[in-house]
């Protein structure tokens, strides 16, 4: 390849459902239920997160800039341990920097990010600097406290920096560079699309984030979703299993597992429809129902939201500033809450005062659970973790 050169074209995606995560075969899930077999019901095909596409892009153009060459396609593992492949739709590569780029595929879910050019430009930089971070055109930087990154950084999340700098290092090892690279991240147009976000609500400015736990987007579509839902019930009690989880996602069915043991087929992948599964088993009960997810999320429906998406309800600050004024803080700290940019800078603010608004807003998301179970035969509790799956407020059993 020459010393300057530049490639565009097409991106497709892999069909192959091992390397792709997409869900195995009927035969194989139906009858075990839980998580998967949840998303194989559905009927609907998942895709990449901007976080894989751009770990993706990274890698190419780390690859390009040791050897001169890309990889086309180019292959990454994911947090699971698949290994999808994705094909460059842009390269460049000059003496100072390669640049790969990806277009993302969210597959069947409605995401306004469906279709984005994700660029990624690797730049050397001196031995121990590590894996810099940068905003490029089309990605945001954080501006107010409250979120999972310093103010002044690049919205590029804990766990996609993580995939980065795990795939750098990798590259590194295997052509002979080091771990100590620049990592420019772009999205063409993002800056646009950010708008049909609540990005710039979050104090997040000039472009989107970059977002990601698993590497795969779960699409949802409601009606086909809340039958998964039920179909998940179903075969959680022909199983026999009285104890059973509704999850807002993979981190949380991580931490029911490690705190109840439950098997695969008692986890429900319940996403934003709380109402769906309370709903359900009100008609179908099992004995014990736990309901697992992040802060903000079940804040939501401690406060009465049943479909918890960020498009049909919102954390409601002055409803946990009346939360944390019965667990004791003062109108200061109230008006803080109240106050916040978000759940997480609410959460925070009361752990700091010694107010534990992580076990109120539990307790108070349990009522409402019990609320809508009417009686049901059904005992509940509530798990709220952060976003790295620590508990941060738990509910006792009623």
């Amino acid at each position: 390849m020459s010393d300057k050169s530049v490639r565009d074209g097409g991106a497709t995606r892999p069909t192959d459902d091992a390397a792709s995560g997409a869900p195995a075969t009927k035969g194989a899930r139906a009858a075990k239920g839980g998580r998967g077999a949840q998303l194989e019901h559905t009927g609907l095909r998942p895709g990449w997160t901007t976080g894989a596409c751009a770990t993706a892009a990274t890698t190419a153009a780390y690859t390009a800039l040791l050897t001169g060459d890309f990889p086309d396609p180019v292959t990454i593992t994911l947090p699971r341990g698949q290994t999808p492949a994705f094909a460059l739709a842009t390269e460049e590569l000059t003496g100072a920097y390669a640049m790969a780029g990806v277009v993302k595929d969210a597959g069947d879910d409605p995401d306004v990010t469906h279709g984005a050019l994700v660029r990624a430009t690797v730049r050397r930089l001196p031995p121990g600097s590590g894996v810099v971070f940068r905003a490029g055109p089309g990605v945001g930087t954080v501006t107010r406290p409250g979120l999972p990154l310093p103010v002044g950084e690049p919205a590029v999340n804990p766990v996609p920096r993580q995939m980065m700098r795990d795939h750098v290092a990798a590259v590194a090892a295997l052509h002979g560079g080091s771990a100590d690279v620049e990592v420019t991240i772009a999205v063409d147009h993002g800056e646009e699309i950010a708008r049909s976000t609540w990005n710039p609500r979050l104090g997040i400015l000039g472009g989107l984030s970059v977002l990601g736990t698993t590497g795969i987007v779960v699409p949802y579509s409601c009606s086909a979703w809340i039958d998964s839902i039920r179909r998940g019930v179903d075969v959680a009690r022909a199983a026999g299993r009285t104890h059973v989880a509704g999850c807002t996602g993979s981190t949380s069915e991580k931490t029911v597992v490690a705190e109840h043991q439950l098997p695969e087929d008692a986890l429900l992948d319940m996403g934003d429809f709380a109402g769906a599964v309370l709903k359900y088993i009100r008609r179908h009960p099992v004995d014990r129902l736990t309901i697992c997810g992040g802060f903000a999320k079940l804040s939501k429906l401690a406060a009465g939201h049943l479909d918890l998406h960020s498009a049909r309800s919102q954390v409601d600050k002055g409803f946990l500033a009346a939360l944390a004024r019965r667990g004791g803080a003062d109108e200061a700290l109230a008006a803080a809450v109240a106050d916040a940019n978000t759940g997480l800078a609410a959460l925070q603010l009361c752990q700091g005062a010694g107010i534990a608004l992580g076990d109120l807003v539990a307790v108070a998301a349990r009522d409402e659970a019990l609320a809508v179970l009417r009686g049901a035969p059904v005992a509940v509790d509530v798990i709220c973790i952060d976003r790295a799956g620590t508990v941060v407020g738990r509910s006792t059993v009623a």
